[in-house]
């Protein structure tokens, strides 16, 4: 070998292989572009889910807010100017001291930043010509804040002046809204502690979402309050914007006034790895060393609280719950791009034994053959790996890098290495010719110890996954999450050492039997090389994974359309707190897609045993069964509940906790349509009218039979009004709704496919199940890859043979006979392997993989537990993609076998 120079091998290999390195480079590539992707993407959606976290709070949540109190500000200096101390040019001085105390990542955004003095106790106003409800005073509260002026616009008179040290008369502003519900104008008096509020100004705000003046929803309009007597008593409260430096004046009121300083937290720069410090600068300023430098700054009896680091803990925990369900599709992708990759070496140095022996015998070193295939595989692998990587850095947002960068580095090694090392250990002794197939190769003791143990290893993730659920916030495991994989491995490696047995049994028959086709097609896949026990593996790891991850996206939804269903009762549901209009039925009745719209009167009233409340739905029965059938909630027979006539019980459904709480006999009732005796006659969990909780649900017929006047008064008409139906036209519902108003207070239209919408409006939901639905794409792709290599890796031998039988008289439907069969057992093996160890995986792995975190973030107990079940979609259509691809791929080749000539395929000297 040394007559060649390793730049001139390097030349011929590419010229001549061009073929075999560009396919490595793809698929290299393509790799090195998914590995380096992943982390990006978790680190999208998680940075996405936490800024998520804080937006969606409430202005008033999402900001640091120091107050230093009047007796605290006192006490830190006696002798200090009331003046001068509450001025608001000292409190702005304050302000830029304490802003020196946040450093990133905890930003602040200084244009929405407020500081002054406050009252925090209500200042009531005896005025009597101010506005009162119930006949109580209404009550202000005083803000000498910053920024008035920058924050909103004079839509009459001028910003206020700063009074007159001891002046017991001030100026304020309001807002348009203020003055209009208060009744108050430009000039007009209020007497609040002592003081005389004269009005000097009124602003528009600018912006009335910031946070400036929706942290303090008063500043901008007056709030309804309540008083503690009972009955509570209902009043005014209204803000009174101030000039800056009219913060002493408020000491001499009874307000209790404060100094203050509110900072909205910036998440537009937050990322997920910048939250543990957050929270950690957070928690400091509220209880450690940064209250300690905060109160040199701001005095010693200043206090630092913000909401954020809630929001930041929900957010952790979310995500905690949701990497490890993510882990196990990455674990499983993972391990199936890397099959793949050493199956590509594996088939490349099956096919170049007969060269590589020939360079062995000639006096080829194993260092130097082994050197000369890595700088060959190199040549494609690392120049791809490195693009693959490039790409995902140019197409994926995200900060990382490094792990990244790792990622395609690692798999342009695993695509350099996977020929050389499987050369060297197949040609490290010349050994002689002879078969090396599925039917004769017998397991090494190596390989029985190797498979042992990933045994071993599978059992151990099995029992750690059921015991530890995927929601016990531990983190990923990497033994848990590598569970399916270990499952599909194990079962792969089980039917690589049964494969050849139910060949031999069908070959028997088949040898008896008059045609040759079936016995030569048997006996040639039983002579399948060796080699065909790594695609085997591919194929059963990446079905596995890919009908585990259907199933998981599948189970998610599921969850989110009980919910939605639990929650709504309904595809649509209408309700007021007054009676319902009686023709609103029949209007939704004629909206396109409505199939029912069943009115339905529910009474609450209280149990004899002081349990939870009863909710007695009166409703028709034949239209509440239709509906209970078309919902999946309870469905029973209308017959059950049918009017039995006379003075009996009436018959009624009811929920198992009832029966639990008060037996099955009869029972009186008194709701507001009059006394009912009733005895259970049906069971249910669910009904439409109140899922879940203690129910009683009877026809309203019996009803109406038994209190004809009391069910015919409007004022006891149906207040739910439930829809079923497929497509309903949402804005056509709508429009019937506004069409029939409800003469107290307005009725509410809540469709099912609103609600489910609320369960995924996370990023961290919808990145999660992108990525995973990604994932399961990649390994049903990775899964048609194996399959498709192994297959074209047997091509040549198989177009031979057809060559050499249609010399013999075979015909070309018996040459496509025999294609189909050779390549089916294989095919068929995988896919109902795959089919069957994906379903055990499933039913294995199923109670530790909690999939609320995913599909309900946030929602409490009462919805229950999301479990994943099995999804005969996921299981089958990728199995039939391998068999499909598998037909496809052998009928062509039949063909174009059957387009050329035997001469070309049969000459004297060709290698297989």
């Amino acid at each position: 070998m040394n007559a060649l120079t390793w730049t001139s091998w390097l030349r011929i290999r590419l010229r001549t292989a061009r073929g075999a390195a560009l396919g490595l480079a793809v698929l290299v590539l393509v790799t090195a572009f998914l590995a380096a992707a992943f982390p990006r993407g978790v680190e999208t959606y998680e940075t996405r889910g936490a800024q998520y976290a804080l937006a969606s709070a409430t202005p008033g949540d999402r900001t640091v807010q120091i107050t230093v109190g009047q007796s605290d500000a006192l006490a830190a200096d006696p002798s200090a100017d009331p003046a001068t101390a509450y001025s608001g040019k000292e409190i702005a001085r304050l302000d830029r001291a304490i802003r020196g105390q946040f450093t990133a990542p905890l930003r602040i955004d200084d244009g929405q930043s407020v500081h002054g003095v406050r009252t925090t106790k209500p200042l009531s106003a005896r005025d009597t010509w101010l506005p009162r409800i119930d006949e109580v005073d209404p009550a202000f509260t005083l803000w000498a804040a910053s920024g008035p002026g920058t924050h909103g616009t004079l839509a009459q008179g001028r910003l206020p002046h700063a009074a007159a040290p001891g002046s017991r008369t001030l100026e304020a502003a309001v807002t348009t809204a203020t003055a209009r519900t208060m009744r108050l104008r430009v000039g007009s008096e209020l007497h609040l502690g002592g003081l005389t509020v004269r009005i000097s100004g009124l602003l528009t705000p600018r912006e009335p979402q910031g946070t400036y003046w929706s942290a303090e929803p008063r500043m901008a309009a007056p709030q309804l309050d309540s008083t503690a007597a009972s009955p509570p008593l209902k009043f005014w409260s209204a803000g009174l914007l101030l000039s800056p430096d009219d913060g002493a004046a408020l000491l001499s009121t009874g307000g209790a006034p404060e100094k203050y300083w509110r900072y909205p937290v910036d998440t537009g720069a937050l990322s997920v790895h910048d939250v543990p410090v957050l929270r950690d600068r957070l928690r400091s300023l509220e209880h450690g060393p940064g209250l300690v430098r905060l109160r040199s700054v701001a005095g010693n009896g200043a206090f630092a609280d913000s909401a954020v680091t809630g929001l930041l803990d929900a957010s952790e925990g979310m995500r905690a719950a949701v990497a490890p369900i993510v882990a196990v599709a990455a674990f499983g992708i993972g391990t199936v791009a890397g099959v793949a990759l050493l199956m590509t070496g594996q088939l490349a140095a099956a096919r170049r034994r007969p060269e590589l022996e020939l360079l062995r015998a000639r006096g080829a070193s194993l260092a130097g053959l082994t050197g000369r295939l890595a700088a060959e595989t190199a040549a494609a692998a690392l120049p791809a790996a490195a693009a693959g990587g490039a790409l995902a850095l140019l197409l994926v947002p995200g900060e990382r890098v490094f792990v990244p960068l790792c990622a395609a580095a690692v798999t342009g090694l695993l695509g350099t290495l996977a020929l050389p090392l499987r050369a060297a250990a197949a040609h490290r002794r010349p050994r002689p010719a002879g078969r090396a197939d599925l039917a004769r190769v017998r397991p090494t003791r190596r390989r029985t110890v190797a498979e042992l143990t990933v045994l071993v290893l599978a059992v151990g993730a099995v029992a750690a996954l059921r015991r530890r659920s995927t929601a016990s916030g531990a983190g990923v495991d990497a033994l848990v999450s590598a569970a399916p994989v270990l499952i599909g491995v194990i079962a792969a490696l089980v039917l690589m050492r049964l494969y050849p047995l139910p060949l031999r049994l069908a070959a028997r028959p088949a040898a008896r039997a008059r045609g040759l086709t079936g016995f030569l097609s048997l006996a040639r896949a039983g002579r399948a090389p060796a080699t065909a026990g790594l695609p085997l593996l591919a194929l059963l790891v990446a079905l596995t994974t890919a009908s585990f991850g259907g199933s998981v996206l599948a189970g998610v939804d599921r969850g989110r359309d009980h919910a939605a269903l639990t929650a709504v009762g309904a595809d649509a549901r209408i309700s007021s707190d007054a009676p319902l209009p009686a023709k609103l039925a029949g209007a939704v009745a004629k909206v396109p897609g409505v199939q029912d719209a069943v009115p339905v009167r529910i009474d609450v009233q209280a149990a004899d045993d002081s349990g939870p409340p009863l909710h007695v739905v009166i409703v028709d029965a034949g239209a509440y069964a239709r509906l209970s059938s078309a919902t999946g909630l309870g469905a029973f027979d209308a017959g059950e509940l049918a009017d039995p006539g006379g003075d009996g019980p009436l018959p009624a459904l009811v929920s198992p906790s009832f029966v639990t709480r008060f037996g099955s006999g009869p029972m009186t009732l008194q709701p507001e349509l009059g006394q009912l005796t009733v005895r259970p006659r049906v069971i249910r969990a669910d009904t439409p009218a109140q899922p879940g909780g203690d129910f009683i649900v009877v026809d309203a017929g019996s009803v109406a039979r038994i209190h004809p006047d009391t069910f015919a008064d409007p004022a006891n008409g149906a207040t739910f009004l439930l829809v079923s139906g497929r497509s309903l036209d949402a804005g056509a519902l709508r429009a019937a709704v506004r069409a029939h108003p409800v003469a107290a207070r307005p009725a509410h239209l809540v469709l099912r496919s609103d609600a489910r919408a609320k369960y995924a409006d996370s990023p961290l939901q919808q990145g999660a199940e992108q990525l995973y639905a990604a994932a399961v794409g990649a390994g049903a792709g990775y899964a048609l890859l194996a399959l498709l290599l192994s297959l074209l890796q047997a091509a040549p031998q198989s177009i031979q043979l057809l060559a050499r039988l249609r010399t013999m008289g075979l015909t070309p439907s018996q040459g496509r006979r025999l294609m189909v069969l050779e390549a089916l057992p294989q095919a068929l093996l995988a896919a109902l392997g795959g089919a069957l160890v994906g379903a055990a995986a499933i039913r294995l792995l199923s109670p530790g993989m909690d999939l609320t975190p995913l599909a309900l973030p946030g929602a409490g107990a009462d919805l229950g537990t999301v479990r994943l079940h099995t999804d005969s979609a996921s299981l089958l259509l990728p199995s039939a993609g391998v068999v499909a691809l598998a037909l496809a791929v052998v009928l062509v080749q039949a063909w174009l076998s059957g387009r050329r000539r035997e001469s070309t395929e049969l000459r004297a000297g060709d290698t297989q």
